[in-house]
């Protein structure tokens, strides 16, 4: 097929009703297929059930002389500090452990800055005239909400295959109301970006106006690899502390993607000082997460390398889904040149960019058709995308067949969005 910028008028016509009437036939069917949110799906899950068994006797909840099924302990089970320090590289004593989602421990940092302000803050942030938060754009759309539900003014920052611009980030943070950046920086959501070493140096080493700037870290992706063996990643901690920033970053990971999305445990890595003052914060607020399901994990993951075993096969049943995507992009729509895409090494998420003015109407098309995807505009802050063309696919849910149905119905839709503009 010729590039639809090289059809006559006819044959345009012609391709539009071909086209149309295709998707008249797929309506019919009336199909209910999911490409939205980067879940795991059933085999993924089915894979990882060996931790419901990971405790089944009152003596396995024992560990490092601590009884799991009790009080206390508010950081954590010392073991499973352990565990994710060895798989982020830093030190068991920076680490706390949360429930089942990273994502309410980032809420509970930006809440926690809001009423009470930060280690370094001159004063709680809900006193201050403005705040500002730097958003790279695309990005995850669950950051950005968190920054809207506080009224702060989210600052788009372009993402480069390197992370953010640099060189703007710089600019920006001389801003002493800019508070914070939200940061993805191993297989990026949604584009599958790993910073380079040269933007992770430049962010360790800022220096904001804001003496409570927040680097928030969401390494939420770590040993999420799809393709390819696992890539090491600088410890930022480290690096921060080294560019004499050490309380400047705070660290989130998640099993949400390794065990089960709704029974996981999380982790905030901060310095040693962060880590005291928020605990002194959070000892109002909770005697201790869920310290039997830190221990399951503990059993089922064991350590770092165990857990890249249990990720290459996470990979196994990923890669099919990726390549389903991939391939079928590559088949209907590149010869087209209606839209350019990222071939991500690892993450859950494939972003696609359309040419400009396609991405909602497109997405309109695919909710007509059955194909739930993620709402345009979403991976932008305010929801609001300038040139309407990114749009986040996320093959990991729908089993591969669904999936092949779902992504041969987003390209007819991409076509019809095309020819009708």
């Amino acid at each position: 097929m010729k590039p639809f910028e090289n059809l006559t008028g006819a044959e345009k016509e012609a391709l539009y009703k071909s086209l149309r009437e295709e998707f008249d036939r797929v309506c019919g069917k009336k199909l209910k297929l999911n490409m939205a949110r980067g879940k795991p799906g059933k085999e993924q899950l089915d894979l990882v059930s060996g931790i419901l068994t990971a405790l089944t006797k009152p003596e396995d909840c024992e560990c490092d002389g601590i009884d799991a099924r009790n009080y206390g302990n508010l950081s954590g089970l010392p073991a499973a500090k352990r565990l994710f320090a060895e798989i982020l590289d830093c030190k068991p004593e920076q680490c706390f452990m949360g429930g089942s989602s990273s994502l309410q421990l980032m809420y509970d940092l930006v809440a926690k800055a809001w009423t009470h302000g930060l280690l370094h803050s001159p004063q709680p942030w809900c006193r201050e005239p403005k705040v500002k938060w730097l958003c790279p754009a695309p990005g995850y759309d669950r950051h950005f909400a968190v920054s809207k539900s506080f009224g702060m003014e989210m600052i788009p920052v372009p993402m480069t295959p390197q992370g953010p611009d640099m060189d703007l980030v710089e600019e920006l943070v001389k801003d002493p109301t800019v508070k914070g950046i939200w940061c993805v920086p191993k297989f990026s959501n949604p584009q599958g970006f790993v910073y380079s070493e040269q933007t992770i140096a430049r962010l360790a080493g800022l220096k904001p106006a804001a003496p409570d700037f927040t680097l928030i870290w969401d390494n939420a992706y770590c040993v999420h690899e799809v393709y390819g063996e696992y890539l090491p990643f600088p410890d930022i901690l480290s690096l921060c502390a080294e560019a004499g920033n050490p309380d400047m970053v705070y660290e989130f990971a998640s099993t949400s993607k390794i065990t089960f999305p709704g029974a996981g445990i999380s982790v905030m890595a901060a310095s040693e000082a962060n880590q005291s003052y928020l605990q002194s914060l959070l000892t109002f607020q909770i005697i201790s997460y869920n310290k039997v399901n830190q221990l399951r994990h503990v059993r089922f993951l064991k350590d770092k390398a165990h857990t890249l075993e249990i990720m290459k096969q996470h990979a196994e049943v990923l890669r099919p889904k990726f390549d389903c995507v991939l391939d079928t992009l590559e088949r209907e729509i590149a010869p087209l040149g209606l839209a350019s895409w990222e071939k991500p090494k690892g993450g859950y998420f494939v972003s696609v960019n359309t040419l400009p003015g396609l991405a909602k109407r497109t997405l309109e098309l695919c909710a007509q058709a059955g194909v739930t995807m993620t709402a345009a505009g979403a991976t932008y802050p305010y929801g609001k995308d300038p040139a309407d063309s990114n749009i986040r696919i996320a093959p990991s849910y729908p089993g591969l067949e669904e999936l092949a149905q779902a992504i041969e119905i987003f390209c007819l839709c991409l076509k019809l969005a095309a020819l009708e503009k």
